[in-house]
C-alpha cells in the first residue's frame, strides 16, 4: 500500500484527528493550519469530516519540507486528540484499540488497519497496512504505549527493517515494541 495515497478517494478523516497535525506541531501552528489549508482543509473542527487524501497530500508535504520527526510528533498526538474506544485499562488492550480507534476516525470507505500480536510478555508486533507515513504510525504506537504503561517502564518501537516497508514500496511496515 502506498503512503500518502488514500486506498478510497471518498474515505473522511474526523477533525479530532486532523487537530493532530496542529498539536504535533504546537510551535509552528500557524504553519500547520497554512499547509492544512492549502490542501483543501481550511479550519478545521473536531467534529468535522475532511477528505483523507488532503490531509494525507498535507502529510506530504509536511514530510518533504519540515520532515519526518514531525510527523512522528503528530502521530504522538492521536492518542490525545482522535476518538478513543473507552474502558481501556492495560497496555495490550490499548495497543489492540489502535485498529479500533482508527476505524472510529475515518468513514467512508477501505482505510487499511493496524493489526497488533503480542510476542512476548512484554512485547508485540504492529503490522500497518494503512495509507499513512512510517513516522506518524510509530508517534502512534509509541505515544499509545505510554499513556497505558506501568510507570517503571519504557516503551520501545523499532521499524523491523526485516520486513517491508510502504517507503520501499511495500505493503506494509511492521514494528516491533517492547516495554
Amino acid at each position: 500500500m502506498t503512503q500518502f495515497k488514500a486506498i478510497n478517494p471518498k474515505v473522511e478523516v474526523s477533525g479530532a484527528a486532523v487537530l493532530s497535525v496542529v498539536e504535533g506541531m504546537e510551535t509552528f501552528k500557524g504553519t500547520a493550519l497554512d499547509i492544512l489549508a492549502k490542501h483543501g482543509i481550511a479550519d478545521p473542527k473536531k467534529d468535522g469530516w475532511y477528505l483523507q487524501q488532503a490531509w494525507l497530500d498535507a502529510f506530504r508535504e509536511i514530510s518533504e519540507s519540515i520532515g519526518p520527526a514531525t510527523l512522528k510528533r503528530i502521530g504522538s498526538k492521536i492518542p490525545e486528540t482522535a476518538l478513543w474506544p473507552p474502558e481501556i485499562k492495560t497496555i495490550e488492550e490499548a495497543l489492540a484499540s489502535i485498529d479500533v480507534a482508527y476505524h472510529m476516525n475515518h468513514q467512508g470507505g477501505e482505510i487499511g488497519r493496524y493489526r497488533f500480536e503480542k510476542t512476548g510478555k512484554k512485547s508485540g508486533q504492529f503490522v500497518c497496512d494503512n495509507p499513512y507515513p512510517c513516522a506518524f504510525d510509530s508517534g502512534i504506537i509509541k505515544a499509545t504505549a505510554r499513556r497505558f504503561v506501568g510507570k517503571d517502564a519504557i516503551p520501545v518501537v523499532k521499524h523491523d527493517d526485516t520486513q517491508p516497508c510502504r517507503a520501499k514500496g511495500g505493503e506494509s511496515c511492521t514494528y516491533i515494541i517492547t516495554w
